[in-house]
Protein backbone atom coordinates (compact mmCIF):
# COMPACT_ATOMS: atom_id res chain seq x y z
CA UNK A 1 0.00 0.00 0.00
CA UNK A 2 1.35 3.42 -0.74
CA UNK A 3 2.13 5.12 1.94
CA UNK A 4 1.22 8.97 0.87
CA UNK A 5 -0.42 9.89 -2.32
CA UNK A 6 2.43 12.87 -3.28
CA UNK A 7 0.01 13.93 -6.19
CA UNK A 8 -3.03 14.70 -3.96
CA UNK A 9 -1.22 16.60 -1.04
CA UNK A 10 1.44 18.24 -2.90
CA UNK A 11 -0.17 18.88 -6.26
CA UNK A 12 1.48 21.69 -7.54
CA UNK A 13 4.86 20.34 -7.11
CA UNK A 14 3.50 17.05 -8.53
CA UNK A 15 2.40 19.36 -11.65
CA UNK A 16 5.57 20.48 -12.12
CA UNK A 17 7.37 17.10 -11.84
CA UNK A 18 4.90 15.96 -14.87
CA UNK A 19 5.45 19.17 -16.89
CA UNK A 20 9.24 18.28 -17.04
CA UNK A 21 8.62 14.57 -17.54
CA UNK A 22 6.99 15.88 -20.39
CA UNK A 23 9.61 18.17 -21.82
CA UNK A 24 11.85 15.50 -21.62
CA UNK A 25 9.66 13.76 -24.01
CA UNK A 26 9.65 16.51 -26.42
CA UNK A 27 13.52 16.67 -26.60
CA UNK A 28 15.63 15.46 -28.66
CA UNK A 29 16.74 11.78 -27.22
CA UNK A 30 15.88 8.59 -29.33
CA UNK A 31 12.50 7.06 -27.13
CA UNK A 32 14.52 4.08 -26.84
CA UNK A 33 17.62 5.51 -25.21
CA UNK A 34 15.33 7.24 -22.88
CA UNK A 35 13.05 3.82 -21.52
CA UNK A 36 16.43 1.90 -21.25
CA UNK A 37 17.88 4.96 -18.78
CA UNK A 38 14.57 4.74 -16.91
CA UNK A 39 14.23 1.15 -16.48
CA UNK A 40 18.29 0.86 -15.41
CA UNK A 41 18.08 3.51 -13.21
CA UNK A 42 14.48 2.08 -11.64
CA UNK A 43 16.79 -1.44 -11.84
CA UNK A 44 19.39 -0.39 -9.49
CA UNK A 45 17.05 2.02 -7.15
CA UNK A 46 14.52 -1.01 -6.35
CA UNK A 47 11.80 1.15 -7.57
CA UNK A 48 9.12 -1.51 -8.59
CA UNK A 49 6.70 0.79 -9.89
CA UNK A 50 8.83 2.34 -12.47
CA UNK A 51 10.83 -0.70 -13.28
CA UNK A 52 7.61 -1.99 -14.37
CA UNK A 53 5.64 0.97 -15.76
CA UNK A 54 9.39 1.83 -17.95
CA UNK A 55 9.15 -1.78 -19.29
CA UNK A 56 5.51 -1.73 -20.56
CA UNK A 57 6.56 1.96 -22.04
CA UNK A 58 9.48 0.08 -23.59
CA UNK A 59 7.64 -3.01 -25.01
CA UNK A 60 4.58 -0.37 -26.35
CA UNK A 61 7.04 1.64 -28.24
CA UNK A 62 8.48 -1.37 -29.90
CA UNK A 63 11.66 -2.23 -27.40
CA UNK A 64 12.43 -6.00 -27.66
CA UNK A 65 11.65 -8.21 -25.11
CA UNK A 66 15.55 -9.72 -25.36
CA UNK A 67 16.65 -5.99 -24.99
CA UNK A 68 15.03 -5.73 -21.42
CA UNK A 69 16.01 -8.98 -20.53
CA UNK A 70 19.44 -8.22 -20.97
CA UNK A 71 19.17 -4.69 -19.78
CA UNK A 72 20.88 -5.52 -16.31
CA UNK A 73 24.06 -7.23 -17.84
CA UNK A 74 24.14 -4.76 -21.10
CA UNK A 75 27.99 -4.00 -21.06
CA UNK A 76 28.19 -7.89 -21.67
CA UNK A 77 25.16 -7.95 -24.32
CA UNK A 78 25.54 -7.57 -27.90
CA UNK A 79 22.34 -6.05 -27.90
CA UNK A 80 23.19 -2.40 -27.74
CA UNK A 81 24.99 0.56 -29.62
CA UNK A 82 27.73 2.63 -28.45
CA UNK A 83 25.38 5.70 -27.86
CA UNK A 84 22.71 3.63 -25.54
CA UNK A 85 25.90 2.22 -23.82
CA UNK A 86 27.40 5.34 -22.97
CA UNK A 87 23.59 6.60 -21.79
CA UNK A 88 23.78 3.71 -19.87
CA UNK A 89 26.97 3.95 -17.86
CA UNK A 90 26.24 7.32 -17.27
CA UNK A 91 22.94 6.34 -15.77
CA UNK A 92 24.31 3.59 -13.25
CA UNK A 93 27.42 5.65 -12.42
CA UNK A 94 25.21 9.02 -11.61
CA UNK A 95 22.34 6.69 -10.12
CA UNK A 96 25.03 5.02 -7.85
CA UNK A 97 27.16 8.23 -6.58
CA UNK A 98 26.31 11.35 -8.23
CA UNK A 99 29.97 12.64 -8.11
CA UNK A 100 31.05 8.98 -9.25
CA UNK A 101 30.84 10.04 -13.06
CA UNK A 102 34.40 9.66 -14.21
CA UNK A 103 35.85 11.26 -16.88
CA UNK A 104 35.66 8.53 -19.16
CA UNK A 105 31.89 8.13 -18.95
CA UNK A 106 31.21 11.59 -19.67
CA UNK A 107 33.93 11.76 -22.20
CA UNK A 108 31.74 8.72 -23.91
CA UNK A 109 28.61 10.60 -23.62
CA UNK A 110 30.02 13.64 -25.16
CA UNK A 111 31.44 11.44 -27.79
CA UNK A 112 28.15 10.24 -28.16
CA UNK A 113 25.52 12.97 -28.22
CA UNK A 114 25.48 16.64 -29.17
CA UNK A 115 25.30 19.15 -26.14
CA UNK A 116 21.75 19.67 -26.39
CA UNK A 117 21.29 15.73 -26.11
CA UNK A 118 23.85 14.89 -23.29
CA UNK A 119 21.60 17.89 -21.46
CA UNK A 120 18.64 15.50 -21.55
CA UNK A 121 20.50 13.10 -20.79
CA UNK A 122 21.56 14.62 -17.10
CA UNK A 123 17.78 15.88 -16.54
CA UNK A 124 16.58 12.58 -17.31
CA UNK A 125 18.57 10.84 -15.21
CA UNK A 126 17.86 13.29 -12.49
CA UNK A 127 14.16 13.05 -13.06
CA UNK A 128 14.53 8.99 -13.03
CA UNK A 129 16.00 9.49 -9.76
CA UNK A 130 13.71 11.88 -8.18
CA UNK A 131 11.25 9.42 -9.52
CA UNK A 132 12.48 6.21 -7.53
CA UNK A 133 12.58 8.32 -4.68
CA UNK A 134 9.15 8.74 -4.63
CA UNK A 135 7.99 5.86 -5.59
CA UNK A 136 10.46 3.69 -3.69
CA UNK A 137 10.01 4.91 -0.45
CA UNK A 138 6.27 5.39 -0.14
CA UNK A 139 5.67 1.98 -1.25
CA UNK A 140 3.92 2.70 -4.88
CA UNK A 141 3.00 -0.80 -6.21
CA UNK A 142 2.57 -1.11 -10.11
CA UNK A 143 -1.30 -2.28 -11.16
CA UNK A 144 -1.98 -6.09 -11.27
CA UNK A 145 -1.94 -7.14 -14.43
CA UNK A 146 -3.35 -10.83 -15.64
Amino acid sequence: MTRLNVPELAPEVYKAFIQAEQALRKGPLDGAVRELVKIRASQINGCLFCIDMHIHDALHHGETQDRIFQLPGWRESELYTDAERAALAYAEAATRQPDGVSDEVWNAVTAAYKPEEAAYLVALVAQINMWNRLGATMHTRPPKRG
